[in-house]
């Protein structure tokens, strides 16, 4: 089973009993207001648990959608995932837990899963695409050092209107100078 370790959090590969309670994340309603209606859909959420369990086993692995366990709780609290494309290149989400939310802890763990990824996994480059208003996740982008690189006008149409997304990224020559001792 896949691991990472961080000082408040593991990260780790989805178990069947993390079902219940990814299911009731996409059931917050601050987590649905980005979403479509049928992406919050409980039965998909159940389905996507087991889409990722199998993504675990998979080689070479090309998703790393891993559950974030609260260590001090040994609770589920959310997930974070990196899902490898072409050319050295991958895209990467998150979300948590509302009782989780503004306490660092996202942070940690998309930090933990970046650094992987950049250093382990020789990854160019990491996006994310989310929609304009969508502020607290631009801010966790940014936080991340990622910049807006685009800006899709009226890109996505739910909840009867059309939205804008933005796309930011880091390139791992920014996070190697970003992250260095001397920085």
């Amino acid at each position: 089973m896949f691991k990472l370790e961080t000082t408040h959090l593991i990260l780790r590969d989805m178990q069947p009993a993390d079902e219940a309670d990814f299911v009731a994340i996409s059931q917050e309603s601050k987590y649905q207001r980005f979403y479509s209606e049928s992406d919050c859909d409980p039965d998909k959420y159940r389905q996507l648990t087991r889409l990722f369990i199998e993504q675990a086993s998979e080689h070479p692995r090309t998703a790393y959608q891993l559950a974030i366990e609260y260590k001090a709780t040994g609770g589920f609290i959310g997930t974070v995932c990196l899902r490898l494309e072409a050319d050295s290149q991958a895209s990467m989400g998150c979300g948590m837990a509302r009782a989780y939310q503004g306490h660092g802890l996202i942070h940690e763990a998309a930090y933990a899963l970046m650094d992987f990824g950049f250093r382990e996994l020789d990854i160019h480059r990491i996006y994310a695409e989310t929609i304009s208003h969508n502020r607290a996740a631009i801010r966790l982008c940014n936080t991340l050092g990622m910049r807006q690189e685009g800006h899709f006008r009226e890109h996505r149409f739910f909840k009867d209107q059309w939205w804008d997304t933005v796309v930011l990224a880091v390139l791992k020559s920014e996070w190697q100078q970003r992250s260095s001792p001397a920085n």
